[in-house]
């Protein structure tokens, strides 16, 4: 049976979307705002934020379906951080 993503490629994409609204925070943590960096900001928030929940639905039963990764595991617990973080922050 085919795994819809290897490891390495499910790790990478959690760590982007984590570095993605780690970057987003230190913009606004240390005050900067380009017109550019505004329009990007704009256009990727929503797919980054649906991405997020969608690679949560898949990692979860990922980790408890497959032998654990290490790289894997740490990547999913920090999209799991940041879910909390930034879903937390509408409230």
């Amino acid at each position: 049976m085919n795994k819809p993503f290897p490891d390495k490629n499910l790790a990478v994409i959690n760590f982007s979307i984590v570095f993605y609204f780690i970057l987003m925070w230190l913009s606004y943590y240390y005050k900067i705002d380009f017109v550019l960096l505004g329009v990007f900001r704009e256009l990727l928030t929503i797919p980054f934020l649906l991405a997020q929940l969608v690679f949560l639905i898949i990692g979860i039963p990922y980790l408890f379906s497959r032998p654990r990764n290490p790289w894997t595991m740490v990547s999913i617990l920090a999209l799991v951080i940041c879910a909390v973080l930034t879903i937390g922050s509408f409230f």
